[in-house]
C-alpha cells in the first residue's frame, strides 16, 4: 500500500502563482509610480492594498491549499503586500513634501491688507488715569477707598458742615434718587467716602478715593452730570498746610511731568478750614507765555496758571462729626476731577469725546495695563 500523496493539490489555484502575484505587483507599483497627488495615491490604495485588491483576495485563496503549499504561497503573498504598502507609503512622503512645497511657494502674505476685520478694543483712558494715579498715592503709603454711589444726605452733605440751604442741596444741582425729602441722593462728590473711612477707622488715615459722581449739569465741551473725582484724605497727629503742598507738588509731578509747580489761591469749601484752589503752571507754556504777544498760549489763556481742584485742612466740624478729637488730630483733604485732570495731560478739548465710546479715540491711548 502506497503512503498518502500531500503533494497532490486537488483545486487549481492559478491567482496564487508566482506569475500572477509578480504581475498583481508589477501593475500595483506602476499605479503607485503614476499617481499625481495624494487623492490619486488614495484611489492606488483602494485598488491595490484594500480588502478587495487582487493580493487581498488571493490571500484568501490559501485556505484552499494543503498544508505544505500554504506556507510557501503565504511568503509569496505577504511579501508581495509589503513591498505595494512600502511603495505606496514612499510615494506619499514625496507627495506630501510636493504638496508642502507648492503651498509655501502660492501662500504669499501681503503685508499691506488689513490683518484683522474687527478694530481691537482699548481700555478707556478714565480707567488708566485713575489707575495711575492710585499708584502713585499707594507708592506714598495711602490706601484706595471706594464707597456706594447712592448715598444718604447725611454722608453726602450734614457730615461735611454744608448746611441745609446751601445751594448744592437743591434739586438743580442734585438728583435725588425719590423725593428730595428721601435723603437718598446720587453723590455729588466722592467726600463721603471719606467720612465712611473716618467713622469706620481711626487715625492716623491716609486714603485716595476715586469714583463717578452726578450732578445736574447739561452736557457740553466742559461738563457732563456723571463724571469722575479723585479725593485724597491724611489726618494724624501735626499734619500742616505744608504736608498738602508737598502731597500737591508730587501728584502735579506725578500727572504733568517733573518740575511743574503749584500755586494755592485761598478759596472757601464748608468741609476745608482754611481752604484753597489748586492751580498748575501752565504745562504747556510754563509761564513764558504772560505778558508776551507773541508767543500767547490757548491752554492757559497767556494766564500761566490753570485752576486744577480744591483743597484745604479738614474743619474740626467734619472731624468732630466721625468722632475724632480736633484737638488731638488734624488732617487735609483734596479733589480733582479725573476728566480735567486728563484733558489737561493730553490736550482734549471737548469732554464729550470721552463718553461717547468710540474706540477710535480711546485707542490712541494706547492699551496701558
Amino acid at each position: 500500500m502506497s503512503a498518502p500523496n500531500s503533494d497532490y493539490d486537488p483545486v487549481e489555484v492559478g491567482v496564487l502563482s508566482e506569475a500572477s502575484i509578480a504581475g498583481f505587483v508589477t501593475d500595483a507599483l506602476a499605479a503607485v509610480a503614476a499617481a499625481g497627488d495624494l487623492d490619486e495615491l488614495k484611489a492606488v490604495r483602494l485598488a491595490h492594498a484594500a480588502d478587495r485588491s487582487p493580493l487581498a483576495l488571493a490571500n484568501r485563496e490559501i485556505g484552499a491549499l494543503p498544508p505544505a503549499a500554504k506556507a510557501t504561497a503565504g511568503k509569496r503573498v505577504g511579501s508581495a503586500r509589503g513591498r505595494v504598502r512600502a511603495a505606496i507609503e514612499a510615494r506619499q512622503v514625496e507627495l506630501e513634501a510636493a504638496r508642502d512645497a507648492a503651498v509655501l511657494s502660492a501662500d504669499r502674505v501681503d503685508v499691506s491688507a488689513a490683518y484683522d476685520r474687527f478694530p481691537t478694543g482699548a481700555r478707556h483712558p478714565l480707567t488708566t488715569i485713575a489707575e495711575r494715579i492710585a499708584d502713585v498715592f499707594i507708592a506714598m503709603g495711602y490706601e484706595v477707598a471706594e464707597g456706594p454711589e447712592v448715598e444718604g444726605e447725611w454722608y453726602n452733605f450734614d457730615a461735611l458742615n454744608i448746611p441745609a440751604d446751601h445751594p448744592a442741596r437743591e434739586m438743580s444741582d442734585t438728583f435725588f434718587v425719590e423725593s428730595p425729602d428721601s435723603g437718598v441722593v446720587l453723590r455729588t462728590h466722592t467726600s463721603p467716602v471719606q467720612i465712611r473711612t473716618m467713622l469706620a477707622h481711626r487715625p492716623p488715615l491716609y486714603v485716595v478715593c476715586p469714583g463717578r459722581v452726578f450732578r445736574s449739569d447739561e452736557l457740553d465741551a466742559t461738563h457732563t452730570p456723571v463724571f469722575h473725582q479723585v479725593e485724597g484724605l491724611a489726618v494724624d497727629r501735626g499734619i500742616t498746610m505744608a504736608d498738602l503742598r508737598g502731597t500737591l507738588d508730587h501728584f502735579a509731578a506725578a500727572m504733568f511731568g517733573e518740575g511743574l509747580v503749584t500755586r494755592l489761591r485761598p478759596s472757601f469749601f464748608p468741609f476745608t478750614e482754611p481752604s484753597a484752589e489748586v492751580d498748575l503752571e501752565c504745562f504747556a507754556c510754563r509761564g513764558e507765555s504772560v505778558g508776551n504777544p507773541d508767543r500767547p498760549c490757548r491752554t492757559c489763556g497767556s494766564e500761566g496758571w490753570i485752576e486744577w481742584g480744591g483743597c484745604g485742612m479738614v474743619n474740626p466740624r467734619v472731624l468732630i462729626a466721625c468722632g475724632i478729637d480736633p484737638d488731638e488730630f488734624t488732617g487735609f483733604a483734596f479733589g480733582m476731577g479725573l476728566e480735567r485732570t486728563l484733558m489737561f495731560r493730553h490736550g482734549i478739548t471737548d469732554m464729550r469725546d470721552l463718553i461717547e465710546g468710540d474706540v477710535r479715540f480711546a485707542a490712541a491711548f494706547g492699551t496701558e495695563i
